[in-house]
């Protein structure tokens, strides 16, 4: 079927193929230097010029060719400008014999090579040959009747028994398309050959030198004179007309009972496409000008070839375009559809064929048509993520990508998968099912190569008798342009999948400022009014000391619970930082002993139910300190916490160097938010001992209350900086008679905020509206204003923009707190999270100020 060249198997990756250093008879072979003397020869040249070959080596090249001859071949070789380029000579009289003879002259190396091969007397017109029978092309109507075509006029040419169209695949194995052959010698219409009938080395021959003939199976080869030249090289004879063949080639051929063979090739695009194969039962040798009419027709035929596959290609993909141009147009106008694997599937499958779409996107799955379980889809996704990244993956063979795919190659044996994310993560997959078939092969293709007695040689095979193989697992495979058109969509899919997710981005970030709008709207109104009740409690107590003290006890548990407030929807509600917790209790009720109190631990994050709990708890056990325990002296206390193997906290609080301490005798409600919180709100552990060295408490607060930040370093010991506290002495002369303006809109708020700055010594204007801030301001002078942020439906940044220009002092308060949002020019001003305490507001000032 192939012409097989002699190769060295070992060297076949390296170098070019080796060629025989012998030709064809008839015909000879002069091979020239550039200027004209003979330096090789055939051995046969005496039968023409009747000189020995040896002693024509060297003498010039006119003295035995005709003038008239000598001319021409000069212009024609003044033609080869290209590489592996022929130019050729048709009827020429060389000798004396009247034989006319067809003439091939090419370059090799830096010799001329002049073949010539008995001929003809100078005939018709032979373009007019081909422009008939590239008409009868033209007029086919489908590919398959252009291949059998093709074969025919070829065949009507040349007059060989059998004419076959030979197609390769991308493996390199063959199959004959097309035949045209003469009654009863069989068909090889439909077989395949194994890639190495036609080696990869003789590929890349058949691209160089388009028609090659062996005249007859029986002929001796005649060697070229001398065999190697003096730099040791052998002829190269890759573009020889009349180059002998391998005598492995030569056996291959017997073995088909094969005496004569042609091939012409079909090259498409720079690619070997296929052959013409000819085949004759005895020794046939058409002539050259035969061949060159073939050879002309072949070309002709490999131009309308690929104009046909690119007119197909360009139509299936202006289709599929076309379709990808739908379905971006319906998603634009209902992005649900992409989440519809039916309607999805119907979409893909009519631009590229297949039985059953899978999608892939964000771990969530669907199916349409015919598909692979489910789990077996997960395996199939996991090993596409193996592949290389953003490029649609092909295969026939499911088999291949991942094991046990048999089981379910019934219903997806190939697929094509498109990725459909930046990274290998989404992706739309078409699926085709298991195309059972039986392929015809000339002879077993498992065992194509042998080994000879003579080394490493290629061996023909010996049998030629149909072998048919049943291919299972296999799918059809996906051809070039429908990988090609799975770009396209791609792309397509990825434009939707990312405009959706620019839109979700969207729709995320309103949702995500709606929310923390209502929430800093939430958190205003639990501040105001924890500010409310904590001025309520302090404008309703009468003289009484006990009542006094027990105003005193109240208003401290609802401060601890707005500072767990605070902390808690700094983050949106979100997990606060135990360390935190612990520094705004001992900032707040210990400040003149805080440095006193020493917590180590990891970060560790509580949420918000676990925050507020002990919030409670530390605040009763901070106040019982400093009136009882080791705050009320020289003693310290140590806090430390860990997380035990179950993943608990284990807090402990151990106070030391204090007073003798003995067991409360009555319980209290602080003894109680001590003992039971922690149990009854948190589901954990709760131990206290009333030791006489100090009071040892021990929490265990369930792992599911509790978090760890992203980037932790390792355990810290945080001794909590120095503050302003509450239960400090207030100082009379901080705001000793100064004029304060105070704009707040809730009495009971005010109210508190006022006996606060009367204790500092200040004297204080009170408004409850923006007008009445004003009217102030039109009446009297004063020293510094605090501005309450929201007045009902109203702000006091009107207010704060009159103070500036008058270049009164003034801070911010606000139920917001951190959240709240100011005007540009007022960005930089201090904002006072309510309820207003002796420690926010003196701080405030201090900072002012300070």
């Amino acid at each position: 079927m192939a012409e097989l060249d002699k190769v060295d198997l070992t060297n076949c990756d390296r170098e070019p193929i080796h060629l025989l250093g012998a030709i064809q008879s008839p015909g000879f072979l002069i091979a020239v230097s550039t200027d004209w003397i003979i330096a090789r020869v055939s051995r046969n040249i005496r039968d023409l010029l009747g000189h020995d070959p040896e002693a024509l080596i060297g003498t010039p090249l006119p003295d035995y060719i005709p003038a008239g001859l000598l001319h021409d071949l000069r212009n024609k070789i003044s033609y080869l400008s290209e590489p592996d380029m022929v130019e050729r000579l048709f009827a020429c009289q060389i000798g004396t014999s009247g034989q006319p003879y067809d003439v091939a002259v090419h370059f090799s190396g830096n010799q001329i090579i002049i073949e010539a091969e008995p001929g003809m007397p100078a005939g018709g017109d032979s373009t007019s040959a081909v422009r008939a029978m590239m008409s009868r092309l033209d007029r086919t109507k489908d590919i398959q009747t252009f291949y059998r075509e093709g074969a025919r006029q070829v065949r009507t040419l040349l007059g060989y028994d059998r004419v076959m169209v030979y197609k390769f695949a991308g493996s390199g194995a063959g199959e004959v398309v097309a035949e045209a052959c003469k009654p009863g010698i069989g068909s090889f219409l439909g077989l395949h050959y194994p890639a190495s009938d036609i080696p990869r080395q003789a590929r890349e021959l058949y691209k160089r030198n388009l028609v090659r003939v062996i005249r007859d199976v029986n002929s001796q080869p005649i060697g070229i004179v001398p065999e190697i030249d003096a730099a040791g090289q052998r002829l190269d004879l890759s573009l020889s007309i009349l180059r002998s063949v391998s005598p492995i080639h030569i056996e291959y051929l017997k073995n088909m009972g094969v005496a004569a063979s042609l091939s012409i090739s079909i090259v498409v695009d720079d690619e070997l496409w296929g052959l013409f194969a000819c085949h004759n039962y005895s020794p046939r040798s058409p002539t050259f000008e035969r061949r060159s009419v073939c050879e002309l027709f072949a070309e002709m035929f490999s131009m309308r070839l690929e104009a046909r596959e690119r007119r197909q290609i360009a139509d299936y993909e202006r289709r599929a375009r076309d379709i990808s141009d739908q379905l971006l147009g319906a998603v634009a106008s209902d992005e649900t559809l992409l989440n519809d694997p039916d309607w999805l599937g119907d979409i893909l499958v009519s631009a590229i064929p297949a039985d059953g779409v899978g999608i892939w996107i964000n771990g969530n799955y669907a199916f349409s048509g015919s598909t692979p379980p489910t789990e077996d889809f997960r395996r199939i996704v996991r090993a596409l993520n193996g592949l290389a990244a953003g490029r649609v993956y092909t295969t026939d063979h499911i088999g291949g990508l991942i094991e046990d795919a048999g089981r379910f190659a019934d219903a997806a044996a190939g697929l094509l998968a498109i990725p459909i994310s930046r990274s290998p993560r989404d992706y739309v997959v078409l699926f085709r099912s298991e195309l059972k078939q039986s392929v015809r092969w000339a002879g077993d293709p498992h065992k194509p190569v042998e080994y000879g007695p003579n080394g490493p040689r290629l061996t023909p095979r010996e049998s030629f008798a149909e072998w048919q193989e049943n291919v299972e697992g296999h799918a059809e495979p996906f051809s070039a342009s429908e990988v090609r058109v799975a770009e396209t969509l791609r792309a397509t899919l990825i434009e939707v999948v990312l405009r959706l997710a620019d839109e979700a981005a969207a729709e995320r970030r309103q949702s995500n400022a709606r929310q923390e709008m209502l929430i800093a709207e939430l958190n205003h109104r639990v501040r105001n009014i924890l500010g409310v009740i904590r001025g309520l409690i302090r404008q309703s107590q009468p003289d009484n000391e006990e009542v006094k003290e027990f105003v005193k006890l109240v208003d401290g548990r609802i401060h601890a619970l707005a500072r767990a407030h605070n902390q808690i929807t700094d983050d949106h509600w979100g997990p606060a930082p135990l360390a935190a917790l612990i520094d705004a209790e001992a900032a707040a009720f210990a400040a003149s002993r805080q440095s006193a109190i020493i917590s180590t631990g990891s970060p560790i994050l509580l949420n918000p139910q676990a925050y507020s709990t002990m919030a409670l708890v530390i605040h009763e056990l901070v106040t019982n300190s400093t009136k009882y325990g080791s705050l009320s002296g020289d003693g310290e206390v140590h806090i430390n916490w860990r997380r035990d193997h179950a993943g608990d906290l284990v807090l402990v609080w151990q106070e030391v160097g204090g007073p003798p301490v003995s067991p409360p005798k009555r319980k209290g409600f602080g003894t109680t938010i001590v003992n039971r919180s922690v149990p009854y709100d948190l589901g954990g552990k709760a131990r206290i001992d009333y030791a006489p060295d100090g009071v040892r408490a021990e929490f265990c607060i369930p792992a599911r209350h509790v978090s760890e930040p992203k980037s932790y370093g390792g355990p810290e010991i945080r001794i909590p900086r120095a503050a302003v506290s509450s239960q400090q002495a207030i100082d009379p002369e901080l705001l000793d008679r100064k004029s304060i303006l105070l704009v707040e809109d809730s009495l009971i708020i005010a109210l508190d905020a006022e006996d606060i700055l009367d204790r500092f010594g200040a004297s204080v204007a009170t408004a409850s509206t923006p007008e009445a801030a004003h009217d102030i301001l039109d009446r009297d002078q004063v020293d510094f204003a605090i501005l309450d942020i929201n007045l009902g439906d109203q702000t006091s940044f009107g207010i704060a923009d009159r103070l500036t220009e008058l270049g009164v002092p003034f801070f911010f308060a606000s139920g917001y707190g951190e959240q709240a949002n100011l005007p540009m020019e007022h960005r930089s001003r201090i904002v006072v999270q309510k309820p207003y305490t002796t420690h926010n507001i003196a701080k405030a000032i201090d900072d002012m100020f300070g």
